[in-house]
């Protein structure tokens, strides 16, 4: 495979708010071009009696103009084989493949790698960009104050510049000054803004207009007539002069740059985070693994030399490796990179354990099962490097008319240059030349550039100053069409750490025993439950006594000898076990598992003494976000690894529209493309890395501030608080973001509509008016100044 970006011969993404997911197979090679297509769209010819597929009807028919040329011998295959090493692909088009870094032949867009990774990859492209930036940043600031420092100053620098350098040598036909600007213009164009006249060069010659065609069609229009006017300046018209002053655009070309850059640094870093979040995931594995060979000696071993059917040891506090099934001994595996649950899952023999997690209490044997890219760990990887590779960016305003705008310019350009050419009063060439350039300089997409990057600059800023960070413009943007929220309820509704609700005796007698009683069965145990119990008898004073005789029972609590009574902690099924009758307190018990609590029943010497309900209960925050959510019509609906009764309990009390119990991450993820494929913008909000595939997948991931870096980096908007406030706070600037940047578009084509005509000289038979470079170039700078002017506004929004 060449390093040459190919394409697809066919559909391009769907143009609702995500992408279309199913793309078309990639199965011929066009043995013109040599790209990559998928047969079934893709224009064929027979010969002799072989079929080939052509991207194009200029492929196919320099095919058929010498096909001995391209001709394969009999037998011989046209489908690829196997793609090897880092595959590179378009956001906005994934039908794009290229085997080394580049740009999209379509947009223009700078390519990324598709296939999951953990190595930490540098960013060549933000690299470049960034420096580029920089520089063209320290060199336009002082070009400005050179040309336009006049009107701030109280001074004049061109003047001064010139004083300093009285003596001119009889060959320069220009001020000091004026080479200062081409010098300090030069590098900010021709080395800062290569790329973008690169890329729109490339533009013309493949016939697909973006907005890069604009950008490097305003700033070479400047820069070379501006080049062109400093060495030439007596082949110049008059028209062109205001006085003896040399019209020259040099800043209007430098800061054009300068601005796209910026724009093109944030777009990058923003766009870096489906990489991070997968680095993330793949960190999660251990990179070891204690095999047990037959004669029962351990070996440590790399995570790459596990084979399915090996037995491995996993001792306390490790990752487990792979997927597998104990085969000896017990323990408490915290499993909450998978559920989201913060309570531990008791393993014995034959449970089933997943890799990544992390073992607590005890050593057990396990035997491997699912290794490699078969584990669930990998599958999540996988599932986020789809979702994120899926997602085809929301063309912005700009670039949807960009192309039709561009080739309206040209035309204007060039139909105002004929008219001037033939009908014109002399001299007619050089007027002509005069207004076509004016015409391209007025339509320089300075004010165009600026419109959404300055706004959703100070709309991100003051989304941070409320606590929610936002990592890029789409996600700002989906956010106000966003009609249904998709909660996780550990850790996103609820606190994540469970807490005593209740403490029930049976009898007066045994109140100020049943606390005490279960703190001292529970002090030795790090189970959150155990915890939550332990703590609670802190904070009340609780008595505490020594346990003797202490034996834990997986999966159904624990029992022990207190001052010479048997005590018993636990569920109802090590109640049964114990023949201890509950049935006086289970119609409460019932009612507060309603409620969303777990229940722990005490026995004394064989009799219930009382139950402890223990719950993670909800946010104080979270009943005001729900009615905020649902007061701007959003639909919510949760989806939690959690049981069935507790979670409608949850979903209950909060009036939520839907809820959706004993959900797997690969569900989620599921359930959230359901949402988009029946139309719904779907915003998710988790904090857990079972939730990184669902906020990947959706139009706009939400992470709590409070939960996993992977939650964070897999999402594109984060509330540092975990306050779901945080949402609606966010759709509200959303809005307001969104109507500041279509007044800024407003203006800026407002400003094109109206200076265009007049620079093409619609006024001059009736007014005598002739719009110059100058003015041009004045007007230009007005609708920028309008355009920062009313993106500031947004920094005293209520949110």
């Amino acid at each position: 495979m060449t390093s040459t970006p190919t394409h697809v011969h066919g559909g391009a993404p769907g143009a609702s708010g995500h992408a279309d997911r199913t793309q078309e197979t990639t199965d011929a090679v066009d043995p013109v071009c040599g790209m990559r297509l998928a047969s079934a769209s893709a224009r064929h010819s027979d010969y002799p009696g072989q079929p080939y597929y052509f991207c194009s009807s200029k492929c196919l028919e320099t095919f058929r103009a010498a096909p001995d040329k391209y001709v394969r011998p009999v037998g011989t295959s046209t489908v690829p084989g196997p793609e090897t090493g880092v595959i590179y692909s378009c956001p906005m088009h994934p039908q794009i493949r290229a085997s080394a870094p580049g740009n999209c032949p379509i947009c223009g867009m700078a390519l990324e790698p598709i296939v999951p990774t953990g190595a930490e990859e540098r960013n060549v492209e933000l690299e470049s960009m960034t420096r580029r930036f920089w520089v063209g940043l320290v060199l336009s600031i002082p070009l400005l104050l050179m040309t336009m420092g006049k009107m701030i100053l109280p001074f004049d620098i061109d003047s001064g510049i010139d004083g300093l350098f009285s003596n001119v040598p009889h060959w320069m036909t220009a001020s000091w000054s004026q080479c200062i600007q081409a010098l300090l213009a030069t590098p900010v164009v021709l080395w800062g803004g290569w790329p973008f006249l690169e890329r729109g060069w490339k533009s013309f010659v493949t016939r697909r207009l973006n907005m890069f065609s604009l950008i490097g069609l305003g700033v070479a229009a400047a820069y070379v007539f501006s080049v062109f006017a400093l060495f030439f300046p007596d082949a110049l018209p008059h028209a062109f002069r205001r006085g003896h002053e040399l019209p020259l655009y040099f800043e209007a070309a430098a800061v054009i740059v300068t601005l796209v850059l910026l724009g093109q640094v944030l777009e990058l870093r923003a766009r870096s985070r489906t990489s991070s979040a997968i680095r993330d995931l793949l960190k999660l594995a251990p990179q070891t693994a204690v095999r047990v060979r037959p004669d029962g000696v351990d070996e440590s071993v790399p995570l790459e030399a596990v084979v399915s059917g090996d037995i491995l040891r996993v001792k306390p506090g490790s990752k487990i490796p792979v997927d597998g099934v104990v085969t000896e001994g017990r323990s408490s595996v915290d499993e909450s990179m998978i559920t989201g649950e913060s309570i531990p899952a008791e393993k014995v023999a034959g449970s089933k354990v997943t890799g990544a997690t992390v073992n607590q209490t005890g050593t057990f044997l396990m035997r491997a099962e699912k290794v490699g890219s078969d584990t669930l760990l990998a599958r999540i990887v996988q599932m986020v490097a789809e979702a994120g590779r899926s997602r085809a960016p929301i063309q912005k305003l700009a670039d949807q008319v960009s192309g039709w705008f561009v080739l309206a310019v040209i035309g204007i350009a060039a139909a105002a240059f004929l008219v001037w050419a033939v009908a014109g009063p002399a001299p007619a060439l050089a007027n002509a030349l005069v207004v076509a350039i004016s015409v391209l300089i007025i339509a320089c997409p300075c004010a165009l550039g600026l419109a959404t990057p300055v706004s959703i600059i100070v709309g991100v800023g003051r989304g941070a100053q409320e606590g929610v960070l936002i990592k890029d413009a789409e996600a700002l943007e989906l956010m106000e069409k966003v009609d249904t929220v998709v909660v996780d309820k550990t850790g996103t509704l609820t606190e994540g750490k469970p807490r005593v609700q209740k403490v029930v005796a049976v009898s007066p007698a045994q109140e100020s025993r049943v606390l005490g009683y279960a703190a001292s069965l529970e002090g030795a145990s790090e189970h959150p439950l155990a915890q939550a119990i332990t703590t609670f008898a802190k904070e009340t004073g609780a008595a505490t006594s020594q346990v003797d005789a202490f034996d834990s029972v997986p999966g159904k609590g624990v029992t022990g000898k207190i001052d010479g009574h048997a005590a018993s902690l636990g569920n109802a099924r090590l109640m049964a076990d114990l023949g201890v009758d509950c049935g006086s307190v289970e119609r409460e018990a019932d009612r507060l598992r309603e409620d969303g609590q777990t229940i722990m029943y005490l026995a004394i010497d064989g009799e219930l003494a009382g139950y402890i309900g223990v719950a993670d209960t909800v946010k104080g925050t979270t009943p005001e976000a729900v009615r905020q959510l649902k007061a701007s019509g959003v639909r919510i609906v949760m989806l939690t690894g959690d049981n069935e009764v507790t979670a409608r309990a949850v979903a209950s009390s909060l009036a939520l529209d839907d809820v959706k119990a004993g959900v797997l991450p690969e569900d989620k993820y599921r359930h959230v493309q359901e949402l988009q494929k029946s139309g719904r913008i779907v915003a998710m909000a988790g904090d857990g890395v079972n939730d990184a595939p669902a906020l990947a997948q959706a139009n706009v991931g939400i992470a709590m501030g409070t939960g996993t870096d992977v939650a964070m980096n897999s999402a594109r908007v984060v509330l540092v608080k975990g306050d779901l406030r945080g949402i609606a706070r966010a759709r509200s600037l959303s809005m307001a973001t969104m109507k500041n940047i279509r007044q800024n578009l407003f203006f800026a084509f407002a400003y094109n509509a109206v200076g265009i005509p007049i620079a093409a000289g619609v006024l001059y038979p009736w007014l005598g008016i002739l719009l110059s470079p100058i003015i041009a170039s004045a007007a230009m700078a007005l609708s920028s100044v309008s355009v920062i002017g009313n993106a500031l506004r947004l920094r005293t929004v209520h949110t």
